[in-house]
């Protein structure tokens, strides 16, 4: 009798490559933990778990243990203090809910969250690239968003990994035009990680470009109808946490003046003047005129970028993602070590990157990358004495 073999199912094949890569990050973490000194979150050699957990990480223990503070906390000079109202409350709320359920403690539920919404990133991913790629290539962007230099922080005590999982799924949902089924991820999305204004602004490009392009690609009044909804309910996730944080602290600026808590170790207390601190940033780090005009390079290269023949090949839509969420980067975020994890949303960008096919390429880009993790991993996640590098 012929044993008949059916082929994999492609979710086996992304799910393979996600494993694989797992097994190569967390030894390059384990490494590093093992080298790791006493420091404000652990003791020397701390185990995986209590690694994955430092830096922001106990910011989201916190919340998902006490909440968040009626209260803001003052520095000595009256200016408000870091504090919990900077993080979203998606992931520690699962994470929490985890806790309960199976009576564990923060770190090792962060992690086993972490690692979940990973793998489903990545199954998603394969699915968003499909869409636009074909079959080889959708499966090699997997390999290099499960190999990314900033793929540690999947599995790590972070809301990246979840945060990732719903973005990429709005984003398939929007390329297959699912309109009604965006109204719950774009919920979930804008109280895990802030980006509510930027997929308003691309829902927003995609209405306009679906309006004057009808003539070809009918766009029926219903359609139009549940399309700007989106939009406005993005615009209004987008707007909901300063509020809630106003409402339940009585500061009408008490979230955005706890995310200028953390500028004001570069360039002090200022208030938010949109479309600056970029600027601001370059000067602090390179001083003038020399900050402005990388600054101003940066911006018009990133412009420039989208308009690349392998980066066009992703489809208006993602585009339009990648320009909307680069304006809302360049108009409230002040450029430091974690400016590598706020860039984690461009990731359709790992498509373009995908597309050659020489071998030798994609072993280089691979290697480049698994390089990228231990760099990554040395500059922003490891602590010394005087670390000012946070991821």
């Amino acid at each position: 009798m012929t044993a008949r073999f059916r082929p994999a199912p492609w979710w086996a094949g992304v799910a393979a490559i996600w494993a694989a890569s797992r097994i190569v990050t967390t030894t390059l973490v384990l490494l590093l933990a093992r080298a790791q000194g006493a420091n404000p979150w652990t003791a020397a050699s701390p185990g995986y778990a209590d690694f994955a957990n430092i830096w922001d990480g106990r910011w989201y223990n916190i919340v998902a243990v006490a909440g968040y503070p009626s209260v803001l906390p003052v520095t000595v000079d009256g200016h408000v203090a870091e504090n919990a109202w900077a993080f979203m409350p998606g992931y520690p709320a699962v994470v929490r809910l985890l806790m309960i359920v199976l009576d564990q403690p923060w770190a090792p539920m962060a992690v086993l969250v972490s690692l979940a919404f990973s793998l489903g990133s990545a199954l998603l991913f394969y699915r968003l690239m499909l869409r636009v790629l074909g079959e080889p290539t959708a499966l090699f962007a997997a390999v290099l968003f499960c190999v990314a230099p900033l793929s540690p922080i999947l599995q790590f005590g972070y809301a990246e990994s979840m945060y990732l999982f719903f973005l990429t799924l709005a984003l398939l949902l929007l390329l297959e035009r699912r309109y009604v089924l965006l109204f719950p991820v774009i919920l979930v999305m804008a109280f895990t990680r802030p980006s509510g204004l930027a997929f308003a602004l691309a829902m927003g490009l995609h209405l306009l470009q679906r309006w004057l392009s009808r003539a070809g690609d009918p766009f029926p009044i219903r359609e139009r109808v549940v399309a700007a909804s989106v939009a406005g309910f993005s615009a209004a996730c987008g707007l909901a946490w300063p509020l809630i944080a106003w409402a339940a602290t009585g500061s009408m600026t008490a979230y955005t003046d706890t995310e200028l808590a953390w500028r004001s170790a570069y360039i002090g207390y200022q208030e938010l003047v949109p479309f600056t601190a970029w600027f601001q940033s370059g000067v602090w780090w390179l001083g003038m005129p020399l900050g402005i005009v990388i600054v101003s390079a940066l911006v018009l290269g990133f412009a420039a970028l989208l308009y690349v023949s392998p980066v066009r090949r992703l489809g208006v839509d993602l585009r339009f993602w990648l320009a909307a969420y680069g304006l809302y980067l360049l108009a409230v975020f002040f450029p430091q070590s974690s400016t590598f994890r706020l860039l984690m949303p461009l990731f359709p960008l790992l498509g373009a990157v995908a597309i050659p096919k020489n071998p030798i390429y994609r072993a280089a880009v691979v290697l480049l990358f698994i390089a990228g993790q231990i760099g990554w991993l040395l500059l922003c996640w490891g602590v010394d004495g005087a670390d000012w590098t946070p991821p």
